[in-house]
């Protein structure tokens, strides 16, 4: 059985940021035992005695969420390819979603969050609505802070 929890996360991310390559394993050691005492305060002993091991997983950075932002527009992608409809994303759109989806309190959900109601929302009006269509070649872009799909107009939007 795997457990998660938000014990301790303050501690680790305020820790970690201090993390370079000469400390690193000072300070993994350090955080674990300082999170393995809040366990301690937070759950009855019969219980911990049944943990095994407490593993630390480091916040989310900004690339981390780029990257995860690429992953989900790609199956995107291939999910609207599957219905002859071809998706280009500006550099904006991604530098957009970046920053709207990153907080190293809550990792990768408030992205999944704005994919799902800015993103994947806006896309189904438009599908509904018959703006996005079969053979259509729509480019995904943010204008004042508003996620719009738009008809691809430009060459360099035909391939992405």
């Amino acid at each position: 059985i795997i457990m998660t929890s938000n014990i301790g996360s303050e501690l680790i991310r305020s820790n970690f940021e201090l993390m370079d390559e000469d400390n690193k394993e000072e300070i993994i050691d350090k955080t674990r035992n300082l999170v393995y005492d809040l366990l301690k305060q937070s759950v009855r002993p019969e219980f911990l005695n049944r943990i095994d091991e407490v593993i630390m997983f480091r916040p989310l950075s900004r690339e981390d969420i780029r990257g995860i932002v690429e992953i989900q527009l790609k199956q995107l992608k291939a999910k609207l390819l599957e219905q002859d409809i071809h998706l280009t994303v500006t550099p904006h759109a991604m530098d957009w979603l970046t920053e709207e989806g990153y907080s190293p309190e809550f990792g990768a959900r408030p992205l999944k969050r704005v994919i799902q109601q800015r993103v994947l929302k806006q896309l189904s009006k438009q599908m509904l609505r018959n703006e996005v269509v079969p053979g259509s070649r729509i480019v995904l872009d943010v204008f004042d802070d508003i996620v719009v799909f738009r008809q691809a107009i430009k060459e360099e939007e035909l391939v992405d």
